[in-house]
């Protein structure tokens, strides 16, 4: 009886430790987030934030550990509000800790939504309960993907990339208030000697092409010619001008051709323009007077947009578009049909970007006296300010356009 006992003794025990040991373990609890930030900036509070970096590395902490097998593109996604475009991103787990990464630079001023899907679980297969977060770049609107942004406050660098000018080529430049507070400063150029030169400027050129920069004219005083306002080789490049009667501009640009070699082809929008010409497919038309408005002191946004898949190139003025052609459209006999894009000339030889000219002061590919810098009483040196000049490869929306004006407009 007594050997019967201890036994029953010691099974009791070992139930009663059996009782204990399950009572004091945890159930499973569901995956939640913890916090959520970019840098120092909360992402996970009652207010969305304004002033995210655009190029961000996000931290999402967790209530446990994340099953890293569900932390994927399919469950951690990013799309760019205005279009819905989905945003890459790199996707790193460190038990509770989630390090969410864009592959490349956010556009400036952009709303972004943070989407986190119910096939995000912990290590114990409990699902998060789907969640979005929302936050904004700092800065006004402008597309993503930006290869150089000169901004002009108090030096002429690129902010984004390397096309610096040296100091020797930066001549005859002041810098002044721009369009608004938030603008801050404009380089201005006084029409005679001001110009400044960006070394690899044939770099800037690509088959998806857009350029974009804010000009104001300056008339008062001018005597000669229009407004070369800025150059990359002349047309063996690109060039902007503004013509001398503040009737029409034009931007031209050398194109790779669909069979060999390239030919170049103005954005020429003067006023009353209609499309009687070869593969216009839109001019707005618009009074001497309703052009003068635009192109005499006063703030203009210019927008010129090539883009390969479809051949069209694209003009907008102050967010609106003026102007539209497509080498498709061309005459089967003109080679410039089927264009492919933007190409440097080969036989070009000043590869200097200029700002405030055609082209750069050495190496002239175009050798006519009014395309020669030295001689400011027979060209037509540029007089007035510019700000805010960003070139990208790619095509630009017609929505990004109008909301790069609205976020940037005096």
């Amino acid at each position: 009886m007594k050997r019967k006992h201890v036994i029953l003794s010691l099974l009791f025990a070992t139930l009663l430790i059996s009782v204990v040991v399950h009572s004091c373990k945890k159930d499973p609890v569901p995956l939640a987030l913890s916090s959520l930030v970019a840098g120092t900036i909360d992402l996970n509070g009652a207010t969305s934030p304004a002033n995210v970096p655009v190029m961000p590395t996000i931290t999402a902490t967790f209530n446990v550990a994340v099953d890293p097998a569900t932390a994927t593109a399919a469950n951690i996604t990013m799309i760019q509000d205005y279009d819905d475009a989905p945003i890459t991103l790199d996707i790193a787990v460190d038990d509770k800790v989630i390090t969410i990464t864009p592959t490349a630079d956010l556009g400036t001023g952009t709303l972004y939504q943070l989407n986190f899907s119910a096939g995000l679980k912990s290590i114990d297969g409990l699902a998060l309960t789907a969640l979005q977060r929302t936050f904004t770049t700092a800065g006004a609107f402008a597309p993503s993907g930006t290869i150089a942004h000169w901004t002009f406050e108090d030096n002429a660098n690129d902010i984004i990339g390397a096309y610096d000018p040296v100091p020797a080529d930066i001549i005859g430049i002041t810098y002044t208030a721009s369009r608004n507070t938030a603008a801050g400063k404009a380089a201005t150029f006084n029409g005679t000697t001001s110009i400044i030169e960006v070394p690899n400027g044939d770099d800037l050129m690509n088959t998806n092409f857009s350029i974009a920069f804010w000009v104001k004219t300056n008339s008062v005083g001018k005597t000669s010619g229009g407004h070369f306002v800025l150059g990359l080789a002349g047309w063996h490049g690109f060039q902007f001008e503004i013509f001398g009667g503040y009737d029409g501009a034009k931007l031209a640009c050398q194109y790779q051709l669909a069979t060999t070699g390239t030919d170049s082809e103005d954005m020429w929008f003067p006023s009353l323009a209609d499309v009687s010409f070869s593969g216009w497919t839109y001019a707005k038309s618009l009074t001497i007077a309703e052009m003068t408005a635009l192109l005499k002191d006063k703030w203009l946004h210019v927008v010129f947009s090539y883009d390969a898949p479809t051949k069209v190139a694209t003009l907008y003025y102050n967010g609106e578009k003026m102007k539209s052609f497509d080498f498709n459209l061309f005459p089967a006999a003109n080679p410039k049909k089927g264009a492919i894009g933007p190409k440097f000339s080969a036989t070009a030889l000043g590869t200097n970007l200029a700002f405030g000219f055609i082209q750069g002061r050495n190496n002239r590919t175009i050798t006519d006296t009014w395309a020669d810098y030295a001689h400011a009483d027979a060209n037509g040196h540029f007089k007035g300010q510019l700000d805010d000049i960003r070139i990208w490869h790619k095509s630009l929306k017609a929505s990004e356009v109008l909301l790069m004006y609205n976020s940037e407009k005096p």
